[in-house]
This record gives structure tokens, C-alpha cells and sequence, in this order.
């Protein structure tokens, strides 16, 4: 159960706090070009500036306190991106162990530039401050959380409820972005996986013109993002011959409603975890790839029924195939031949109407990958979108 977090007339959460410079729990976060003979990706001695591969989601909508209504004026947006066209950037300095997330994604409407610093920031389950509502809890495979924010009015969580969205007075406000990432050297030397959450409220009182009761508003925005990002492979150094076997982690945010258009069930985000294997034939310039995971609880909130269609426990099962193009692609791409979503033995979604993977090699000779894939729902009327980030090492 999560630890409840009550805000009242809380100042802003962003300032740095003092420490001096900080290792990422003894292994920090580097990666780029340039690098010195000292510099790695497990433990850099520079700043560096990357760009991630992954994808982003945003949704609008709003809520109130007459709960008639559900979910009304949404507004969804999904997007992924590939190995030569990022949306996201990651830096770290090392020498104050800032890091500067910029997510700037035209097609999907998010657009935030945010700056962490370890340990000011850092949170984690269990501890004192937790990371905020709609974050994954894979602490347990070396994930740091890294969380700064800002609230004004009253601003409180729903004591009732074991794992809510914020309520609150009229004029309260609330924008908390969560960065969370495996720590370098944990799985993988060369590139890690991260995501980012970020939860913003406003609330405002309504007065029905021409008199009648008054009402509260919640407006919301939410965004999930899932990538990964590191130190790439030059081309040249990626093999010419011969075949590998990369298998790691992986990492999803998803929105699954396939009641949306008869208004039965509102959207919820929900992070899917599990693993993946991607099978490269360098001589074919071609791949394979086959992802596993296990649905978690959807993130609700407050005025709405919390009805919904997958469970915590759902599996998910997907399968991909691609070619290589280091020269126009920067990595490798293709697309999802199956997607399956499975809750009781029995499917919960299988139909695509499109899908797309992308990745790229990592490490001074193609040693570990890493990608992204996106699987949009092929049934009409429904809001399914599944937004994914992988990485992999040979045995």
C-alpha cells in the first residue's frame, strides 16, 4: 500500500539541496561521444548529452466532484520515436550529478525540460517520501527515483483510497514530474531503461451560470514516457557477419480501454514489466524479437468509477521482426507480427492496427542493445496504446 502524502500550501520541490557532488548510488549515469580513456558509461567522469530512444504519451481530461460525468474534454496523444529521430534527451554532470531530462515531442503534445540532482531528489518505495501516484515499483532491479515538483493551494490525497490522485480545494495546484532509471552496471554496461511520470493538477470551483450548486473541477494533465539511452555502437564497429542473442529488460506504459467509444469504462494508464530477447543475424542484416510482461494495476483517480477492463496480473506477449540499416536508420526497425494482451486464460486483445520497433547496438562493439517499440489497438472504437523500452546483453 502506498504511504499517503498530504500537501498544503507546499513550496516549490525543485530546489537543490546541499551534499555536494553525487554518484548515482556509487555508479552514475554518463554516455555520448568524446569521452576520455577514463570515462564510462558505469562510471562517468564527464558530462554528456545523449539522445534516448523510446516513447511518450500524454492525456488531458477532467473530472469533478459531482461524479455524473466520468472522464470528459480528453485529449490523448501517443508517439515513439527512433534511433535518428528522438524526442527525448538525457545529460549528466557528473561533477554535481545533475541530470537534465528535455522530452520535446511535437506529435504527442509533451514538452518539458527538468532538472534532478542526487540525493536532493531522490525518493524511493518504502522510505520516507515515495515516489508519487502512477510510478512502476521495480526498486527491487536497482531503479533510482528521482522526483521534483511544486503545489500551491490545498492540495491532499484521498486517505480513503490505498493508491489515488490528488484532491483538493478550489485555486489548489499540483505538477510533480517522477524520472526513475536502472542504474548503470546493474544488467547492462552500455545502456540502461528509464521512464518518467509526470501528474498535473488544477482545481477550480464552477459556478453554474443562472444560479445552482457549485461544483469542483479537477483538471488533469498526465504523461508516461519509457526509454532507454546510453553510449552507441559506431557503425563500423557493429559486426559484419555472424549472429548474437541479446536478452534483458523491459518496460512499458500502456492506456487499455476498449470501451471507450460505448462510455462505459474511463482511461487509465498502466505500466506492464517483464523482459525481452531480440535475435540479430548480422550477415541477413536482419531481427527477431519477442517481449514478455505482466500488467500492473491501472493508476485512478478520484471523481471517476475506477471501472476498467484489464487487471493487475494481465499478461502481455509480443513478437517483432526487422531488418538492420546502420547507415539510414542508425540501428535497426520493424514492426510487431503478434500482440496479445491475456487476463484469466482467456484474450483481452490481440488485433493491431499498427505497431513499430526500433533500436540501436551499445557498447565499443555492438555488446548490449536497446529500443523501443510502440502496438496501437486494431479494434474500432477503443483507446489502446502501448508504449514500450527494452535492453538486452549476450549470455
Amino acid at each position: 500500500m502506498r504511504k499517503p502524502i498530504v500537501l498544503v500550501s507546499l513550496a516549490t520541490l525543485a530546489a537543490c539541496s546541499g551534499g555536494g557532488p553525487q554518484t548515482v548510488s556509487g555508479s552514475a549515469v554518463g554516455g555520448g561521444s568524446g569521452s576520455t580513456s577514463n570515462h564510462s558509461f558505469v562510471s562517468p567522469t564527464e558530462k554528456k548529452t545523449y539522445s534516448a530512444i523510446g516513447g511518450v504519451q500524454r492525456y488531458s481530461y477532467s473530472t469533478d466532484d459531482r461524479n455524473v460525468a466520468g472522464q470528459y474534454s480528453q485529449l490523448y496523444a501517443g508517439n515513439a520515436s527512433t534511433a535518428r529521430n528522438s524526442g527525448i534527451t538525457i545529460s549528466y554532470d557528473p561533477r554535481d550529478a545533475i541530470f537534465e531530462l528535455t522530452i520535446s515531442d511535437t506529435p504527442s503534445g509533451a514538452s518539458d525540460s527538468i532538472r534532478f540532482q542526487d540525493p536532493a531528489h531522490r525518493t524511493d518505495f518504502g522510505g520516507t517520501s515515495e515516489p508519487q501516484d502512477g510510478t512502476p515499483d521495480i526498486s527491487g532491479k536497482g531503479i533510482r527515483y528521482l522526483q521534483v515538483g511544486s503545489a500551491s493551494g490545498t492540495v491532499r490525497y484521498d486517505l480513503a483510497q490505498s493508491d489515488t490522485f490528488p484532491v483538493g480545494d478550489a485555486s489548489g495546484q499540483r505538477n510533480v514530474s517522477t524520472f526513475f532509471y536502472q542504474k548503470p552496471g546493474t544488467s547492462t554496461q552500455y545502456v540502461t531503461y528509464a521512464g518518467f511520470v509526470r501528474n498535473a493538477t488544477a482545481i477550480v470551483q464552477v459556478d453554474p451560470p443562472g444560479g445552482g450548486t457549485s461544483y469542483l473541477r479537477q483538471d488533469n494533465i498526465l504523461e508516461r514516457a519509457a526509454f532507454v539511452f546510453g553510449e552507441r555502437t559506431g557503425n563500423s564497429a557493429v559486426p559484419k557477419t555472424g549472429t548474437a542473442s541479446y536478452t534483458g529488460d523491459m518496460i512499458a506504459t500502456m492506456v487499455y480501454n476498449p470501451l471507450f467509444d460505448d462510455g462505459v469504462a474511463d482511461t487509465y494508464y498502466q505500466w506492464i514489466l517483464g523482459s525481452g530477447t531480440v535475435n540479430v543475424d548480422f550477415a541477413a542484416n536482419s531481427f527477431n524479437s519477442t517481449f514478455t510482461g505482466t500488467v500492473e494495476d491501472p493508476q485512478y483517480d478520484v471523481f471517476t468509477s475506477r471501472t476498467h477492463v484489464l487487471n493487475a496480473g494481465a499478461t502481455f506477449n509480443a513478437a517483432g521482426t526487422g531488418t538492420i540499416d546502420l547507415a539510414n536508420k542508425g540501428g535497426f526497425s520493424g514492426q510487431m507480427n503478434s500482440a496479445r494482451l491475456s487476463q484469466g486464460g482467456n484474450t483481452a486483445a490481440g488485433n493491431m492496427a499498427g505497431s513499430r520497433v526500433d533500436g540501436a547496438f551499445y557498447g565499443p562493439a555492438a555488446n548490449e542493445v536497446g529500443g523501443g517499440f510502440r502496438i496501437v489497438g486494431g479494434t474500432p472504437d477503443e483507446r489502446i496504446d502501448i508504449l514500450g523500452a527494452f535492453t538486452g546483453k549476450k549470455p
